[in-house]
């Protein structure tokens, strides 16, 4: 109705609300009624507000409104509205009408016909518009609803590549818009598109399932940044295929791209967003630059980074391959998902297929927004959880990916994060879950956020540990605070905390339950890089900013938990002081392999590390029972933080294994623990691996801003 004399609300399954504007008689009504086909039946009026410029009636219907077919209200007058699905959709009872556990919803592709299946429980006519391939006529198929408030429309003949809208009629507005499931899509994101599976299907190459998150050396990166420097030595920049070219080197002919994360020796590469997002064009991607947190279809690769963005096909294969070519070389792909939010919530095919529902509102009925983007996904509902199961369970079994990154994963709630952990263990034990378990003020109950408060209901659900990053380096938010790493040597009850795992020793509460519940790291994507931090606090001290960042990734590499490094923390990335550079240039963001080089001393250092970390599994200790048996914090005079991991030749040939990691800028000394035979130095300067470089018995010299290791054979 194009002029509505008031508004009238479906708020719960059985209440009607009408809003009465001052100028309609004042806002006063004495009587509402429900039409009901060629009858009339009274609703009993609850309550009556007056409410800025107008007045709230709430009324009783004991019938419950029919969804998917329009409704009348009328008043005394007879003056007549049509009724609008409110709050009802935000009602436990209507997610538990409306819950449709198929999963056949999108588009499902044969040669002879494609059933396009949506869930819309509040429209009441929907159409299917598609365009087949290689023509601009639209045509129309009317959907017809079925149970649980899905549309179902069956259309003939072979449909490979076609694309798609639904048009649909909620609310008495008609509106147009892709599909949520969607797994292909127009250039730029304008349509949906129907997939033939057969036509993007390629080889997979499988790894055995990954034994421990604990034994897992998580390395971050962006499919751009990757490959677009000059002397990256690949050729395909910023695009998926650059990941395929196997033996690429860089200027001075040192290992770049793939081969180089081999040698490094990571397990996991965790790559930012490459589901589609808004923010870079699909034909001139060098115009803007985006990390890409804008979601737009999220069960769609990025057009960008494909070489042939127009071709629906081209980004789908293009991805799988990617991922297989480096399951090839025995790296493990993560994905950094995005489900907290989306772009523009108002134009997003969620609210406009369904509004209200898929997005959180505050006690005031506004857009929750602990993401600060405008809008939270709302994924206790039912329909929404299902999605990002959905969803997972796809990047899982399409893409063969190995482990999942949630963007502020204290956005979403407990129980869907333990329903995707419970899909991953059982589709692919081994698969790693992490994420951002920080506390954002969403409109959830505390107790049902997938924070780190609430992480001892979120068992072997791993989270980015700010307390051990802040420890460390410093805080995040303060450019000029000093960590243990930066010389606070007053942190040395705190550095060994979180090298122990977090889980608290002694009097001390721990940030977490088990040790695979921590993500060590000092750098990532998010904030000033530490090289820059460290420029910022100690300028122009070139090689002490150096050693200081040497320390604090061997602190990463070798304390119990899961180490994380930001692609380029080893050989000291800068973003030239820029703090958030998720829109800024290519120059700012790529990855500089001539750094790799000039530094490549460094780089072996913390190759040594890795090496040392995987050859024991002392270092990879998998409770927090173990964590306390075996740990110990040593007696130290200068400042440094002395760790024994005691007899633990059970996991490995050393029985003893002593850390010392030292931030002051004076020498010091350690006295090494009384044993029979020669302690064996294996870490020392800038040198580090499984190799013995000398003996020492009573005590060794300690250098300025240095790591030590030190072993003893069973």
């Amino acid at each position: 109705m194009a002029n509505r004399p008031f508004e009238a609300y479906l708020d719960q399954l059985n209440v009607i609300t009408m809003i009465l504007p001052m100028h309609y008689y004042n806002g006063q009504s004495e009587r509402f009624f429900l039409e009901l086909d060629a009858e009339m039946m009274e609703l009993e009026m609850i309550d009556k507000v007056q409410i800025e410029d107008g007045v709230k009636y709430t009324c009783y219907t004991p019938i419950v409104p029919e969804f998917g077919r329009p409704h009348i209200v009328l008043d005394e007058r007879l003056m007549r509205t049509d009724l609008q699905i409110g709050g009802v959709i935000r009602t436990s009872e209507f997610d538990d009408l409306f819950y449709y556990d198929g999963s056949d919803l999108g588009a499902s592709y044969t040669k002879e016909a494609t059933r396009f299946r949506l869930w819309a429980p509040t429209a009441t006519e929907v159409f299917v518009k598609y365009r087949p391939a290689n023509s601009e006529e639209g045509l129309y198929t009317k959907m017809f609803r079925r149970d649980q408030g899905v549309y179902d429309a069956l259309v003939p003949g072979d449909l490979a590549g076609a694309y798609y809208q639904y048009h649909l009629r909620v609310n008495n507005h008609w509106k147009e818009a892709g599909d949520p499931y969607a797994k292909a899509i127009s250039l730029h994101s304008e349509w949906s598109c129907v997939l033939d599976e057969d036509k993007v299907t390629v080889s997979t190459h499988s790894l055995p399932p990954f034994s421990s998150p604990l034994d897992a050396i998580i390395y971050e990166a962006s499919i751009r940044d990757f490959s677009m420097h000059p002397d990256s030595g690949m050729q395909h920049k910023g695009k998926y295929l650059a990941f395929m070219e196997k033996k690429t080197s860089g200027r001075f002919g040192q290992s770049t791209g793939v081969a180089y994360l081999k040698e490094l020796g990571i397990t996991h590469l965790e790559l930012l967003p490459f589901n589609d997002f808004f923010g870079v064009s699909d034909t001139q991607p060098h115009a803007n630059y985006n990390w890409g947190y804008n979601p737009l279809y999220f069960n769609v690769p990025e057009g960008s980074y494909s070489s042939d963005p127009k071709g629906p096909h081209t980004r789908v294969i293009e991805l799988k391959r990617m991922i297989e070519s480096l399951h090839e070389e025995g790296i493990r792909v993560i994905m950094d998902v995005v489900y907290n939010h989306v772009y523009i919530r108002e134009t997003s095919a969620f609210e406009r297929i369904v509004p209200g529902y898929f997005f959180r509102q505050d006690e005031f009925g506004r857009p929750s927004n602990g993401t600060g983007v405008g809008n939270d996904f709302a994924s206790e509902r039912k329909m929404a959880r299902k999605f990002i199961i959905d969803s997972l369970q796809y990047w899982l079994t399409t893409y063969n990916v190995d482990g999942f990154r949630f963007d502020l994963m204290g956005i979403l709630d407990i129980e869907t994060m333990n329903e995707a952990k419970k899909m991953v263990d059982r589709l692919k034990p081994g698969c790693i879950l992490l994420g951002e378990g920080w506390q954002l003020n969403t409109a959830l109950a505390k107790e049902l956020k997938a924070n780190v408060a609430n992480q001892a209901k979120l068992p072997g659900i791993a989270q980015f540990n700010d307390w051990f990053r802040d420890t460390i380096k410093g805080s995040t938010f303060n450019l000029y605070d000093h960590g243990f790493a930066l010389g606070r040597e007053t942190l040395s009850h705190e550095a060994f905390q979180v090298a122990g795992g977090s889980i608290g020793f002694g009097n001390r509460q721990g940030l977490f339950l088990q040790p695979d519940q921590s993500v060590n790291y000092v750098e990532s994507h998010d904030n000033y890089t530490l090289w820059d931090k460290l420029e910022a606090c100690f300028p122009g001290e070139v090689e002490g900013n150096k050693k200081r960042q040497r320390l604090a990734t061997a602190m990463v590499l070798l304390s119990q938990g899961i180490p994380f490094l930001h692609s380029g923390q080893e050989f000291f990335r800068t973003k030239f002081g820029v703090e958030n550079s998720y829109t800024s240039s290519d120059t700012i963001n790529q990855l500089d392999w001539n750094r790799q080089y000039e530094n490549g001393s460094t780089v072996k250092f913390i190759k040594g590390l890795i090496q040392i970390r995987k050859h024991h599994e002392a270092f990879r200790l998998k409770s927090a029972q173990e964590i306390r048996r075996h740990l110990i914090k040593g007696a130290s005079d200068g400042g440094s933080l002395v760790l024994l991991l005691s007899n633990v030749g059970e996991y490995g040939e050393w029985q003893e294994i002593l850390l010392v990691f030292h931030p002051s800028p004076y020498k010091s000394k350690v006295t090494l623990p009384s044993r029979p035979s020669p302690w064996k130095v294996i870490v020392e300067d800038e040198v580090a691996g499984v190799a013995v470089l000398r003996e020492a018995s009573d005590y060794l010299e300690i250098e300025p801003i240095s790591v030590l290791v030190c072993v003893q054979s069973k």
